[in-house]
């Protein structure tokens, strides 16, 4: 087992981080992250576990932040392969993301079968609603967090403004992380510390692998792609539909879930609006990603199986491009435009916080008690310092109290 000792003394730009920890360790993290991590309460979930255990310091998670922005798949679970692959090259990338998935996998798969053998499940929304009242606190406390460190000059504040308006009049998010990298390039100072590259050496494969492990990644995606191609069946048709929006959506769970619904709903009706509105409640109901709603619609088409071959449709294309741009990343990250860049794009994702913030204050606050969960889980998160599992746990256990007493939300 690795030790947790510190490394000797930083110099001034280097941050003091614990060794790499063994795959058990990175199973055992990911897990619990899978097993308590919901909605956009993921983020500040994983940083708090991440930095706690100094396995990398809290500029090095915020870059993965940045560089998870600029291709496309959910952000959330970009930033988890992103964490693996750093700490445990291409096995460590494989270890944290099959870790943190299954879990809400595992509970996806057994409420596809109670809603396709029992009906639908309109009693959960009550419940949903109050799960996002507690996200919106967390999340505020994030956006300070963040915007305190990333937005503290007035470029860096008129680009996250920027950003909130031009995604709410539908502006691509692409086109605005290009904008922000150019703003970034030549506007902005550098806002990450810089490591010297023999102290992220240590965290990729010694003996240079990786690209080789990527490689049999990316072929061993490509044949799952030529496989559900020659079923010729529905359930192929699905994977492939996956496949592809896996590949070229960017956002996060949110933002990728209405081209799944252009997909499946509008363009080839294999599922009616209804089922696939429940399949997102569901999906944001459980633990873990947005995204795991795919193992619901696989679970319509081919049972189980059918479930594991869409899950692993829409997430393969991005965590393959992870550990690309991360391998491409570590030869030019200390670049000062690289730097100047990266705090363009942190700006921007400040901005695109607020956003994500005030939409989910629109679906969450039906009353007033909606607003009070949300302050008590930001008083809770800041002011108390508690685990983001403790909020979701003490607030939805408030809520389930409320709604058994008939008490309005």
């Amino acid at each position: 087992m690795s030790s947790t000792k510190p490394m000797p003394p930083a110099g001034k730009n280097e941050v003091l981080i614990a060794e790499v920890p063994t795959f058990g360790q990175l199973l055992a993290t990911f897990l619990k992250l899978g097993l308590t991590a919901f909605s956009f309460a993921i983020l500040p979930q994983i940083k708090r576990a991440i930095t706690r255990k100094a396995w990398l310091s809290e500029d090095e998670l915020d870059e993965g932040i940045a560089l998870t922005q600029l291709y496309p798949g959910p952000s959330n679970f970009d930033l988890v392969a992103f964490v693996g692959f750093r700490l445990k090259g291409v096995l460590g990338a494989i270890t944290s993301t099959i870790s943190f998935v299954s879990p809400s996998f595992i509970l996806m798969v057994a409420l596809s079968f109670v809603y396709f053998t029992y009906g639908n499940l309109v009693w959960v929304q009550n419940i949903f609603h109050g799960l996002e009242a507690l996200v919106v606190g967390i999340i505020v406390n994030l956006v300070i967090d963040m915007g305190r460190k990333y937005t503290r000059k007035i470029i860096p504040i008129l680009l996250a403004v920027i950003t909130f308006f031009a995604t709410i009049y539908g502006i691509n998010i692409f086109l605005l992380l290009v904008f922000s990298i150019f703003v970034g390039a030549i506007g902005l100072e550098p806002v990450l510390s810089k490591l010297p590259l023999n102290r992220l050496e240590t965290r990729l494969d010694p003996k240079h692998y990786t690209w080789v492990g990527i490689s049999l990644v990316v072929s061993f995606i490509l044949i799952v792609v030529a496989i559900c191609f020659f079923l010729k069946n529905d359930l192929g048709n699905l994977a492939l539909s996956l496949f592809k929006v896996g590949s070229i959506a960017f956002g996060n769970g949110a933002t990728i879930l209405p081209v799944v619904r252009s997909e499946v709903v509008d363009l080839h009706r294999w599922f009616t609006p209804a089922e696939f509105t429940d399949g997102v409640v569901l999906g944001q109901i459980t633990p873990g990603p947005f995204l795991i709603t795919a193992a619901f619609l696989g679970y319509k088409m081919g049972g189980v199986l059918g479930a594991l071959l869409c899950t692993f449709a829409v997430f393969s294309p991005t965590f393959a491009m992870t550990m690309i741009f991360t391998q491409l990343f570590n030869r030019v990250r200390n670049l000062v435009w690289i730097q100047k860049a990266l705090a363009g794009v942190l700006a921007a994702f400040v901005g695109l916080l607020v956003l994500i913030t005030f939409q989910m204050a629109q679906v969450g606050f039906r009353s007033w008690i909606s607003v009070v969960m949300a302050v008590l889980s930001f008083a809770a998160s800041r002011f108390l310092k508690w685990d983001v599992p403790w909020v979701i746990l003490a607030g939805m256990a408030i809520w389930v109290g409320i709604i058994l007493l008939g008490i309005p939300t």
